[in-house]
């Protein structure tokens, strides 16, 4: 449900200026409100069911359905629709058409059927398909997902109804990120459903929510057309670290630049009117750096809006003189940006399985979901290190503002000691809150969490929820979340079998969970770590305990190939072996794509404008005579042979194949650019300056 459904439940209690505030929320979404309104009881009632309990669409209703859609669509002032996607790409796609068919008089009359609501067809040959699809099996579909809901964009000079769809192929293969997300998320449900019933906890539908942390950049557009490296490839390939970056710590959380906020303020807007309930924002750390945070939502619909939310932001941006930056590391040496998962369960009760409350070591169901938690990140760390494998985050994971690509799970304190009494045969007692006293009489005493929390972990539990941090901030969510849910499904059906075994030996319950947490601690603990995650302390030591480092993406992705890993999505029905093996080659040949892209840039920009510009300087020096101009043209010219010597490596290492090779020799071209920058006079650089766009972009 959007936020525009649940302002109206209680609307009658709010003043005129709050009401008028809350209505902001979902006028651009279809909601059920607004669907209630327009088809009979019978088509309403049917679709809510589909959406809230997840029961089978009747295809017979969906004349009906396209014909209320399309009624409000119009009125809304839509002239076309689209269905609305996420091929493997990583990004969203469209077709739109025009609400018009033919009279039978020669004119033309709106028109929108269930046909079209329900199913539309895309040329498949040219998204990525990991050889799921030839080039000349062109034909692929795309087909409506009714659980989230149908919104209006608005164009330059008019409006499109977007309809969140799936995509699949010719024979049904999934060419997208929803379709598996979808799966795995039944997956789950199945499993939790399971686990309910040993609780004796009745319900129809257990599912997840999720809430992404957006982090982003924001420069002038002036400056971004000026860099052709922002421009192809979203990261700056070369340029100077400026005096004054991020060292002093000013910049987090201070005031908000008038021109950004103005853009903060036009992105609230938009973004409630389409359902998205955007909660928070503010400056992050690095320079030209900020946030925005939502309300958690059902992942699904979480999902579509961060999405959408990623669109709107550079839209947004465009029309206001900036572009925002969703690169993981668009600036070196400064912070890059994420996307933290916030990610829990709900059961179908209602209530988070993941809200360990007061007392959580005699929270039994809480115990059971953590340890399925432990024993799913455990077991399957390398698929969720791939999951999130990228060139782009390569840059970001390991760096003083993220997490190492060591997974590990961080519990705190309080949680730590009750597993740890759980592995040594029950839990006895919880470490519990505390009042902060600040010795004000005027100030109000602060309530203290249990623990304190680790922003070095990859995912850390947070209160009530576990947040995985490692995502990539222009990343699509699908894709961890999708492994997510099936490795925590495996882990649930995992313990429900113990618990049934139990059953059918007439063990007692309580015992028979005992023993079943008991072993999953003992084989899985290793983990979990509460400390320093980017020390070196901890590469040493999680290498004693067995956990793996993939270093790059192109070795994590590695685990895609895995017969352990295939066989889990198979046994989960989340992805065929093929469709597996897919994501594999797509995300391999995102890797080598990127890789290639940028080292022919760098090599472009280098040998075309850079070298040129420090060649100009050298020659304006050259009928200067005294002995430090002489070292000064020296040095100079030294500087200038090691660029070019390092363009020709690089060159040779693009021609080689080697992505890592040609990552490395990248590097030292740009420490050679860099180095030229330093001495070269600014009005003949040709490129703006981290200190231009970092510090002056508003």
């Amino acid at each position: 449900m959007n936020a525009g459904n649940k302002t109206d439940v209680h609307h009658d209690i709010y003043s005129s200026s709050e009401a008028h505030f809350l209505d902001q929320f979902g006028d651009n979404v279809f909601t059920l409100k607004a669907m209630k309104q327009l088809v009979s009881l019978q088509s309403y009632i049917s679709l809510e069911s589909t959406i809230k309990e997840r029961s089978e669409l009747d295809l017979s209703l969906a004349d009906e359905i396209a014909e209320a859609m399309k009624t409000w669509a119009i009125s809304k002032g839509a002239t076309h629709f689209t269905h609305w996607f996420q091929p493997l790409s990583g990004k969203t796609a469209e077709k739109h058409e025009c609400f018009i068919d033919h009279d039978t008089m020669g004119g033309m009359i709106p028109s929108f059927s269930g046909k079209d609501l329900l199913q539309g067809e895309s040329d498949a040959s040219s998204f990525p398909s990991g050889g799921l699809r030839m080039t000349a099996e062109a034909r692929g579909y795309t087909g409506w997902d009714p659980t989230s809901p149908a919104f209006i964009m608005q164009g330059t000079q008019g409006k499109t109804l977007c309809i969140p769809s799936f995509y699949i192929g010719y024979h049904g293969e999934a060419l997208d990120k929803k379709t598996p997300l979808l799966r795995a998320t039944d997956a789950l449900n199945k499993q939790l459903l399971r686990l309910a019933k040993h609780f004796n906890i009745k319900g129809k539908r257990a599912y997840c929510t999720l809430g992404p942390e957006q982090e982003y950049f924001l420069i002038s557009k002036k400056h971004y057309l000026n860099r052709m490296d922002l421009v192809q490839t979203g990261r700056t390939l070369f340029g100077r670290k400026p005096a004054k970056h991020q060292q002093q710590e000013d910049q987090y959380f201070g005031p908000i630049k008038s021109q950004v906020l103005a853009f903060m303020e036009e992105l609230d807007r938009t973004l409630w009117s389409l359902g998205i309930p955007a909660k928070t924002r503010h400056n992050e750390v690095a320079p030209a750096q900020y946030e925005i945070v939502p309300i958690y939502e059902e992942m699904n619909i979480s999902i579509d809006h961060n999405m959408l939310t990623m669109e709107i932001m550079r839209r947004i941006a465009d029309k206001m003189g900036l572009v925002c930056l969703l690169h993981e590391k668009p600036f070196a040496g400064v912070n890059g940006s994420g996307k933290h998962n916030n990610w829990s369960i709900v059961g179908p009760e209602g209530k988070n399985w993941l809200n360990p409350g007061h007392t959580p070591h005699e929270n039994a169901l809480f115990l059971t979901v953590l340890c399925a938690v432990i024993k799913a990140i455990d077991s399957h760390a390398d698929l969720l290190r791939a999951s999130i494998a990228s060139a782009s985050n390569d840059h970001r994971l390991g760096a003083h503002e993220a997490p190492p690509a060591i997974i590990s799970i961080y519990l705190g304190e309080q949680l730590s000691d009750i597993i740890e009494q759980v592995e040594n045969g029950g839990a006895k007692s919880s470490r519990g809150y505390t009042e902060l006293k600040v010795d004000v009489d005027s100030l109000p005493q602060l309530i203290k969490d249990p623990t304190d929390r680790n922003r070095t972990s990859p995912f850390a539990f947070t209160g009530t929820k576990f947040e995985f941090r490692s995502v990539g901030s222009h990343q699509n969510p699908s894709t961890p979340n999708m492994v997510l849910n099936t490795i925590v499904a495996d882990a649930i059906s995992y313990i429900c079998d113990q618990l049934d075994a139990g059953m059918a030996k007439n063990q007692d319950f309580k015992e028979t969970l005992q023993e079943t947490l008991q072993t999953v601690i003992r084989n899985h603990k290793k983990i979990i770590f509460n400390g320093n995650n980017y020390s070196s302390e901890w590469v040493s030591e999680a290498k004693a305990r067995g956990l793996s480092n993939f270093n790059n993406a192109l070795d994590a992705l590695d685990a895609w190939k895995d017969k352990a890993n295939i066989d889990l999505f198979v046994k989960h029905k989340v992805l065929s072996k093929k469709e597996v093996l897919s994501r594999y080659e797509v995300y391999r040949d995102a890797y080598l794509t990127v890789s290639h892209i940028e080292g022919e840039c760098a090599l472009t920009i280098a040998r075309t404008m850079l070298i040129p510009a420090a060649i100009e300087y050298l020659l304006k020096l050259e009928n200067l005579k005294s002995p430090q101009i002489v070292n000064l043209r020296t040095k100079i010219s030294d500087m200038i042979d090691q660029a070019l010597i390092a363009a020709d490596v690089l060159e040779n290492s693009l021609l080689s194949g080697d992505p890592i090779r040609s990552n490395k020799q990248l590097l030292v071209l740009r420490e050679a650019i860099d180095a030229l920058e330093a001495y070269t006079p600014a009005n003949l650089w040709p490129l703006p300056s981290y200190a231009e766009m970092l510090l002056l972009n508003a």
